[in-house]
């Protein structure tokens, strides 16, 4: 058999389809999310503060994002809803209408009866109160598959966590001028002023943590003549407070026998530790407040992770103190809403970048998976439980958040 009778005959067809034109494949660029975001009125705890300033209202506006405020919602830290209103945003007059965003976000853990108006998919970025959430909070969240991202454990480029960095830094200010107004005559304290005088020592204060509650606590301290104890397990963090106050401070490892001692003679503690995924260690027992000076003010910051003192109880604004073992103690979670226009503005001023950048991609959702720091933040996804520590105190199953959106990662 010939070489040309063993070719296989090919239809023209396809043969020459090769030599068309063929249509050129683009990509179709994906329209850009705009926002939707919801800020409602607090309604817990005498929170004070609002998530979302005029000015950072006005900037997300220009960016096309719409936001609602329900009525009334800056009132308690001086923003009317004028200035609101002005800023481009629109007013509420029912919680309804605020829930009707696709991104929730608050200043306080959100009630029971707050999470009914919430639906599948919607968004809420707010604190994760330890001490004040139950199981039945979290599984409300999961029933409505609600995302929930806890500001506290928002992590940024660096690696730090921003939203605790401000309020830390304010709260450490806040606590200082606390022990000091507590231990007042005129507050039925001791009568003691925090920083000495000519012939009279200054009292004492132990700070718990070189953090940066710690770092802004020392310095208030300082500035008030006070004298300053700081306990921590992490030497590079005393070394750090050391240089960032710029002079030599007493510092010690948190050794059970040296914290005691300095405790008996202390006229104030702050307790200022933060754990990144759960609750804080408690390191002063209940045993060593009982040996405390009578009339000694026990200020703890960590409270809102429940708190590093055994005594610790949560308390409000509205009655911030209570007596234990003739030892004050003010464990106020939110104690930022104090100085409620501070905070606000604080508080603004990181989440308006964050809010700006969501906008910047197809969903929000989209923002996870190339956003580890916000990734962190993440402890409810569409019905599953995604932080550990969460799943163990509640007794319910976590899911890793990669495992949940591994298909986008």
């Amino acid at each position: 058999m010939s070489e040309k009778e063993k070719k296989i005959p090919v239809p023209k067809e396809f043969s020459e389809s090769r030599y068309v034109t063929q249509p050129e494949m683009l990509q179709v660029s994906q329209r850009l999310q705009r926002l939707f975001i919801g800020i409602p009125r607090e309604v817990t705890l005498q929170e004070n503060r609002i998530a979302l300033v005029p000015s950072s209202v006005k900037t997300l506006v220009a960016h096309g994002h719409r936001i609602v405020v329900e009525i009334g919602a800056g009132e308690k830290a001086h923003f009317s809803d004028r200035d609101y209103a002005e800023a481009g945003a629109e007013i509420a007059y029912s919680i309804k209408q605020v829930y009707e965003a696709d991104v929730i976000i608050k200043v306080a853990p959100p009630m029971l009866e707050e999470i009914d108006h919430m639906r599948p998919n919607q968004i809420l970025i707010s604190p994760l109160q330890l001490p004040i959430i139950s199981g039945d909070y979290i599984n409300k969240l999961r029933q409505r598959r609600v995302i929930a991202l806890a500001m506290e454990y928002i992590k940024d480029e660096s690696g730090t966590f921003p939203v605790v960095r401000i309020m830390s830094e304010l709260a450490g200010l806040s606590a200082m001028l606390t022990a000091a107004e507590l231990m007042a005559s005129t507050s039925n304290g001791k009568g003691v002023l925090l920083g000495g005088i000519s012939g009279v020592p200054s009292a004492k204060v132990v700070i718990l943590g070189a953090g940066m509650v710690a770092e802004y606590a020392t310095r208030a301290a300082l500035g008030l003549g006070a004298e300053v104890r700081i306990f921590d397990n992490n030497i590079y963090k005393l070394k750090r407070i050391q240089s960032e106050v710029g002079r030599s401070l007493y510092t010690s490892a948190i050794d059970p026998f040296v914290l005691e001692q300095e405790l008996i003679t202390a006229d104030v503690a702050i307790g200022a530790m933060h754990s990144r995924s759960g609750r804080t260690p408690v390191v002063v027992s209940e045993d060593m407040v009982m040996k405390m000076r009578p009339g000694a003010v026990i200020i703890d910051v960590s409270i809102d992770q429940g708190g590093c003192f055994a005594t610790s109880e949560v308390t409000t604004l509205d009655k911030p103190t209570f007596i234990k073992h003739d030892v004050v103690h003010y464990c106020v979670p939110n104690i930022a809403s104090r100085v409620a226009r501070t905070s606000s503005v604080a508080i603004s001023n990181i989440l308006t970048p964050i809010l700006i950048r969501s906008g910047g991609v197809t969903n929000i959702e989209h923002l996870f998976t190339s956003n580890s720091g916000l990734r962190h933040g993440v402890y409810t996804y569409k019905g599953c439980l995604c932080n550990e520590y969460l799943g163990e105190r509640f007794q319910i199953k976590s899911t890793s958040l990669e495992l949940l959106i591994t298909s986008d990662l």
